[in-house]
């Protein structure tokens, strides 16, 4: 046995062992080496025009490539030479333990440090070396590759999308300067445009390294901007549908907002005429006024067909839903002014059928011609038909003349000697009356 400079002794089987394990060291980092060389990311970082981060991280990439060689070559040629010295004996003899000594323990490797000037290292030394440039370097191309795998496929279909889009919309008006989708379609192609530009020049910029993990390559492409264009392009999709729907329907939902403002006008004039009616024929009757016709509804209604004229489809189609809204309660408030300002004469003649059916009932019982109930039904229907019309005068007057009616149709009904029970229900007819 021979000790090593270190002062450890190698064994003829270690010695072997260690050899062999020199060999494999130098397989895999020559198995490393070509595969990073044939790297799709490297072969497309050297041919692109970079710019950021990833030209800085490049340009030392490519200083440190040719060092792995360099080292590559120097273990390989210690190596070589040892493995020589091997076959030489069938006993690995003190020249060959000492040369491993040297390679295990010693700086017996000259190579060119990182400024140029030679420098002398150990195997292990050596192979640490290579080891973290390989992994920077690899880090690199990896990231660059995924990048690039990831982002300007998507970005490009995205942009045929785009495309596609734009020519629908400027289809149906929606262009820059005409309708705010228009605008955001044109930001929307610059920034795609811009992006991918940015992500060929300039990976690096779009690569999230995953947080914690020391393997070379470990991260994920950065989509954020993509994302956000991708969504930007679904809402101007929704917006241009809209548009659509809106010039499809146009022409028939003015002529539907057209039928309705005319029917509130109609029935506004209609509750003008019942108004002057009303305060002719009822005397003391607090009757409301009428508004006239909405005329700031018409303006926007001419507004919105010349929207519809000159294609202005993101003006009209929110103007044409708020005028759909607004012209329903219009009419509403119509109808509702109508029936406040006939409100009397519909009171006037629920008194003349309470009247007439009551006369009705007398006649029924053979008691209409009685002077008591002549007289009163002479007064309630002088009232009621004579203009001005008294309400509360020719109510009490419907009223009294209705329990005289029920009282004499009570009497007639009672047997003889129940008087007081028959003035008893003949009160209880005129409370029912009453109520």
């Amino acid at each position: 046995m021979v000790p090593d400079p270190g002062g450890s002794v190698l064994s003829p089987e270690e010695a072997d062992r260690a050899l062999a394990r020199l060999a494999a060291e130098h397989e895999a980092i020559e198995s490393s080496l070509l595969a990073l060389q044939d790297h799709a990311g490297r072969r497309l970082l050297e041919g692109a025009e970079l710019t950021g981060l990833t030209r800085e991280r490049w340009a030392r990439a490519e200083r440190t490539v040719p060092l792995l060689w360099a080292y590559f070559d120097a273990c390989t040629a210690a190596l070589h030479e040892t493995q020589e010295l091997r076959a030489e004996r069938r006993e690995p003899g003190r020249e060959v333990l000492d040369r491993l000594a040297r390679l295990l323990h010693g700086a017996d490797l000259a190579v060119p440090g990182p400024s140029g000037e030679p420098e002398r290292l150990g195997w292990p030394e050596l192979v640490d070396r290579m080891n973290s440039g390989y992994a920077e370097v690899l880090d690199l191309v990896a990231a660059a590759d995924a990048v690039w795998s990831a982002l300007p496929a998507r970005i490009d279909l995205l942009a045929a999308e785009l495309h596609r889009l734009s020519a629908l919309a400027h289809s149906v008006g929606v262009r820059p300067g005409a309708h705010p989708a228009g605008d955001e379609l044109q930001r929307v192609t610059e920034e795609l445009t811009g992006l991918r530009a940015e992500v060929i020049a300039d990976p690096l910029a779009f690569w999230r390294p995953a947080g914690g993990s020391s393997a070379p390559g470990g991260g994920r492409p950065d989509t954020g901007r993509y994302d956000d264009a991708a969504r930007a392009l679904d809402d101007i999709r929704r917006e241009v549908e809209a548009v659509i729907g809106v010039r499809k329907d146009a022409e028939e939902r003015l002529i539907r907002l057209r039928d309705i403002l005319s029917r509130a006008d109609r029935t506004l004039a209609e509750a003008r005429l019942a108004r002057g009616e009303v305060l002719a024929k009822i005397a003391a009757s607090e009757v409301p006024a009428v508004s006239g016709p909405a005329s700031a509804l018409h303006e926007q209604l001419a507004a919105a067909a010349e929207f519809r004229r000159r294609s202005q489809w993101h003006r009209l189609s929110p103007l044409l839903e708020s005028l759909e809204s607004r012209a329903e309660e219009e009419l509403e408030r119509a109808r509702a002014s109508l029936a406040a300002v006939t409100e009397p004469l519909a009171v006037r003649a629920e008194l003349r059928g309470r009247l007439d059916a009551a006369k009705a009932a007398a006649a029924r019982g053979g008691r209409a011609a009685e002077p008591m109930l002549v007289e009163r039904y002479d007064l309630a229907r002088r009232l009621l038909w004579t203009a001005p019309c008294d309400l509360r005068a020719a109510e009490r007057a419907v009223l009294r003349y209705r329990r005289a009616v029920a009282e004499a149709l009570e009497a007639d009904r009672e047997p003889p000697g129940e008087t007081g029970r028959d003035g008893e229900g003949s009160g209880r007819a005129g409370e029912e009356d009453e109520r």
